[in-house]
């Protein structure tokens, strides 16, 4: 490395550890283009600055650093960038950029990433099916309202089908975008599905219509937008939900719903260089949105692991060959473990925890259907391309968690993004936590509930209610 960059590494570095990030060069610097090597292959990065780095030095400094920009969101300095140039990482700092393709490819066995939700086909549907719809009074609360056309729900996940008729009146085209180079791309071909299902069927749990065909959502009358930041692999890298995010909030969305946890990492320890960066660009990308009255809600995970103990994770990195490693309270779920995030546990039709849900002190804000895996039809059913599909997952509990705060928001329109998720806690129907949590009839405790009635491990402040989302 050239003694420029190696004295700015080590000052960068030295920052960082002081808890400031380094200042970026003088604007209108230029690379030193004998010391850039481009053996291929290029590389995507996200890159971390000072909060107060213009637009100009913080391209100046990617450059310098052999890199090319692809975006840089000044509102919370984060950009990111592309160099085929192996030593950029170190060039720029090791403390503040990050690359998940440059972790798949030294892991040397990347691999499409396994869905864990569960699809189940069935032979026909009625909107009469939809136990989760019961669960939770959507049709009571239908009767009062469906909701307004002036709140809109980014539904951050792998596309939403713009041609299913259930979801044709409430997709809005103009606010869509797909985000898998971290930069929005309004094109149609960005943002519609193409290698999965699961942003349609999370997008016909909040909006699908209510025309007494196929499937209803939670708040038919409001408008969902489709942010695709889910990849054909299926991977949610770091800059495709931070685009995400940035979107939401540039385009004045009330809430977004995140049906994922962030790849490579199931959690993501901020003791860690690369997995710091991440989290982060995250954090900042997530209360930039809130700052806008943006609304986050996100599922809490299928590990049916405790977040607030997490003690071990042995499934990542998911773009490699996975490692047992230890973690602890630093190291978190993104983004539904943020500060400004609603987390949603899921519960079976019986209003007990899911087996597969996520769950902890703290991680958790409500509950919501996601329906039990034993049973073909216990499933959640929705809107897929094909037509209608169950699926079982926290993945569709946080979509009836961002619909009632859809009708929260439809009633009270003045409602700031922290407050919205305030009432959304408040309207919950309490649920203590169970006597008894032995699904399998073992005789042994599958999990420990902690906390008390009001508030709780399992489910937050208790299961969402459409009905009181709009009475109270």
């Amino acid at each position: 490395m050239p003694l420029l960059h190696r004295a700015r590494a080590a000052a960068m570095t030295t920052l960082l550890a002081a808890g400031c990030l380094a200042a970026s060069l003088p604007a209108g610097a230029e690379p030193d283009v004998a010391t850039c090597i481009q053996p291929g292959p290029v590389l995507r990065y996200l890159v971390v600055f000072s909060q107060f780095t213009t637009a100009e030095a913080a391209n100046s400094e990617i450059t310098e650093a052999c890199g090319t920009t692809t975006v840089y969101y000044p509102e919370i300095g984060v950009a990111v960038a592309t160099s085929p140039d192996p030593g950029f990482l170190k060039h720029i700092g090791p403390q503040r950029a990050y690359s998940a393709q440059a972790e798949s490819i030294a892991k040397r066995s990347a691999k499409r990433k396994k869905d864990d939700t569960e699809l189940l086909r069935p032979a026909g549907v009625r909107s009469g099916e939809q136990w989760d719809m019961d669960l939770i009074k959507a049709p009571a609360a239908h009767e009062i309202t469906t909701g307004s056309k002036s709140v809109v729900v980014g539904v951050l996940d792998s596309g939403v089908d713009a041609r299913h008729p259930d979801l044709v009146s409430a997709l809005a085209p103009e606010l869509s975008a797909g985000c898998l180079t971290g930069k929005p791309d309004t094109s149609p071909s960005a943002w519609i599905p193409t290698t999965s299902a699961h942003g349609t069927h999370v997008a016909g749990t909040i909006a699908a219509a209510d025309d007494g065909r196929g499937t209803t959502g939670v708040a038919p009358g409001v408008r969902i937008a489709s942010v695709k930041v889910v990849d054909d692999d299926g991977f949610i890298y770091p800059e495709y939900a931070v685009c995400g995010f940035m979107w939401a909030a540039a385009q004045g969305m009330t809430i977004t719903n995140n049906s994922y946890f962030i790849d490579p990492y199931l959690f993501t320890c901020q003791s860690e260089p690369g997995q710091r960066v991440v989290y982060e660009a995250v954090r900042r990308a997530v209360d930039y949105a809130t700052s806008r009255n943006v609304l986050t809600v996100a599922a809490a995970g299928n590990n049916a692991a405790d977040l607030s103990r997490p003690g071990r994770d042995s499934l990542s990195p998911t773009n490699g060959d996975a490692q047992t490693r230890p973690v602890d309270s630093t190291c978190v779920v993104l983004p539904a473990q943020l500060k400004n995030v609603v987390g949603v546990s899921a519960v079976e039709s019986t209003k007990t925890k899911a087996g597969y849900s996520s769950y902890g002190l703290g991680a958790i804000d409500v509950t919501a259907p996601g329906g039990d895996r034993r049973t073909p039809t216990g499933c959640v059913l929705s809107t897929v391309p094909s037509g209608y599909d169950y699926s079982c997952g926290t993945s569709m509990a946080a979509p009836h968690a961002a619909g009632v705060a859809a009708l929260i928001a439809s009633t009270h329109p003045e409602t700031d993004a922290v407050s919205l998720g305030r009432m959304l806690n408040a309207q919950a129907e309490t649920l203590a936590c169970p006597a008894d949590y032995d699904l399998n009839g073992t005789g042994v405790q599958d999990a420990f509930c902690t906390g008390y009635s009001e508030y709780n491990s399992f489910y937050g402040h208790g299961l969402v209610d459409a009905l009181a989302a709009v009475t109270k």
